[in-house]
């Protein structure tokens, strides 16, 4: 499977009329199995671009190809994780994470074994029959991953998934997704404004500059895994990524 964005700019009108330029001609080729990390300034474009790959918004110009089929409008391949979780609050967790598979007319018998066989994967084996409410942020999130993958998506697209997060919380949140990746090697892009989680987490990181949204750079991450936040590496790559972002603030 191969992701490829291709010169996608987006344009829209605000309710007063004015046009605003969000996205100019970005492209990003995704090989199989990458997890990629996308930063920027505020405003930059980066949930906008996420959305257009999961094919929730339409690009103005350019287009997005997933094994070099367009994507136009939300399908099963692409799995979107969001920051607020989406869960449904009157469904158990298990019900919950098997609705995608109900949408799609899977048996109840087999979508309940799914959705308990993703449920194991994120460490919440016991708490099929809670109610989301019981759950902290941290479990909320995790089920939430758990729905998104047991659809089986070739791509799972996170819109800072865990920005809401206290920091204890969000540091233990991304050891245990790099440990879901490892596991399920699937294709992640997540979407942060945090440096420091964008060099934990990322194979590559693209840098847009303020908005209209453009590739600054895209800058790939040596450290091997399991990674030392504090480590010599790290840190150089940090103010290096702090650097792209400062100067994508001024338009070079």
């Amino acid at each position: 499977m191969k992701l490829r964005v291709d010169n996608v700019s987006k344009r829209f009108l605000t309710d007063t009329g004015e046009e605003v330029e969000a996205l100019r001609g970005v492209s990003i080729e995704v090989e199989e199995g990458e997890f990629i990390c996308i930063l920027g300034p505020s405003g930059c474009g980066k949930t906008t671009l996420l959305r257009i790959i999961a094919g929730l918004e339409q690009p103005t110009e350019g287009w997005v190809l997933v094994d070099d089929d367009p994507v136009d409008g939300p399908t099963p391949r692409l799995g979107m994780i969001f920051q607020d979780y989406s869960l449904y609050p009157w469904r158990r967790v298990i019900d919950n994470i098997s609705f995608g598979l109900e949408l799609a007319g899977v048996e109840k018998a087999d979508r309940t074994a799914t959705a308990h066989k993703y449920l194991e994967l994120v460490g919440l084996g016991e708490f099929g029959d809670a109610f989301p409410y019981e759950l902290s942020g941290g479990m909320r999130q995790r089920v939430a991953v758990a729905r998104a993958l047991a659809i089986d998506p070739a791509v799972v697209l996170m819109d800072e998934p865990f920005g809401a997060l206290d920091a204890q919380t969000r540091n233990a949140m991304q050891r245990e997704l790099l440990e879901i990746w490892t596991k399920t090697r699937k294709t992640v892009l997540f979407v942060t404004h945090s440096v420091d989680e964008a060099v934990f987490l990322a194979d590559r990181i693209v840098v847009l500059t303020t908005r209209p949204g453009r590739i600054r750079e895209v800058v790939k991450v040596p450290e091997p895994r399991p990674r030392d936040r504090t480590c010599v590496g790290c840190a150089d790559l940090r103010r290096y990524v702090l650097g792209l972002i400062d100067d994508g603030k001024q338009g070079q």
